[in-house]
């Protein structure tokens, strides 16, 4: 089982376009987006490319793929445009070893309070837009950081593939 985790595009087609293009290069079984998908919200500038029409159109195209969950910018109205289920406070998947990822965007549950998770398991979040992959207590937190507004420059994403996360920049 390989995934592809993202979160925080808030609204960049230009953005959304390079993870477009990492999902087809990297060829994952699913595409985990941690929220935040369309709107920039009141306290982040515009990001490149701002266009939320292309955003929902190009994740539109791979909603077979998607398991998605609500992020605090997220809204019924974003859910109108976008043609998989997006208003999830988390979801969980399991792996193939049935391993549980708990994904969520991270303003409800957070990294600091996680629910009561398996030894093992991972809790995978975004909001802060700051790349985290660390293990505390047996479990991994995994913060991909963000398609489009990073905290530290570098527009990111994460790949799950055998048990391992790796943190991955867009070209």
């Amino acid at each position: 089982m390989k995934l592809l985790i993202a979160s925080d595009v808030h609204g960049s087609a230009f953005w959304c376009e390079k993870l477009m293009d990492a999902l087809e290069s990297e060829a994952p079984d699913k595409l985990i987006l941690l929220g935040d998908l369309l709107y920039h919200g009141p306290r982040n500038p515009l990001p490149e490319g701002y266009e939320p029409p292309a955003v929902a159109r190009m994740l539109n195209g791979v909603k077979e793929r998607i398991v998605a969950v609500r992020g605090n910018c997220d809204s019924e109205v974003d859910q109108m445009v976008l043609e998989f289920p997006c208003l999830a406070d988390y979801a969980i998947v399991l792996d193939e070893r049935a391993r549980t990822l708990f994904c969520t965007h991270g303003h409800v549950h957070t990294p600091d309070a996680p629910p009561a998770l398996p030894a093992g398991s991972a809790f995978l979040s975004g909001h802060t837009h700051v790349k985290t992959n660390e293990v505390r207590d047996g479990i991994t937190f995994l913060n991909p950081g963000s398609v489009s507004l990073p905290k530290d420059g570098t527009h990111s994403y994460a790949v799950y593939e055998n048990g391992r996360f790796e943190l991955k920049e867009l070209a």
